[in-house]
């Protein structure tokens, strides 16, 4: 990985339970989100090397969105996702079962348009909103 990036959150529930959540389109949807003026109308994913996850984020108010797609690279079910996106970016994603718990690293790649801040700070939002929606939903 080229300069990589990296979140990180700490979700106090199972592993199986955290996998699930991560993975699911229909719990996506409802976590995906990095403001609650953003949400995530389109929810794709077929987690398998090969497969590919597409999202659709917006702004509620229709006045911005774009589309994500990746495909998968690596798959080991409650451990690790890897992908590379639609610009050839490789993302990381790895869950550490630890005492009371699961500590979730996203690691990736950033684009060269965005500051690097504010990538960071999208992608640590987005973690923060997952794990919210985990310990609300367990």
């Amino acid at each position: 990985m080229k300069n990589p990036l990296e979140s990180e959150t700490f979700i106090n529930a199972p592993i199986e339970i955290v996998w699930d959540l991560w993975t699911n389109p229909k719990h996506i949807a409802k976590w995906n989100n990095m403001s609650d003026e953003w949400h995530t109308p389109i929810t794709e994913n077929d987690l398998r090397v090969g497969g590919r996850l597409f999202l659709r984020m917006e702004m509620k108010d229709s006045s911005d969105g774009f589309d994500y797609t990746c495909i998968y690279d690596d798959v080991v079910v409650n451990k690790k996702i890897s992908h590379t996106t639609s610009d050839n970016r490789k993302t990381e994603i790895l869950f550490l079962v630890i005492e009371d718990g699961v500590r979730l690293t996203e690691t990736f790649e950033p684009e060269s348009k965005t500051p690097l801040d504010i990538q960071k700070d999208f992608c640590q939002s987005i973690l923060d909103n997952f794990k919210a929606y985990v310990e609300k939903t367990i």
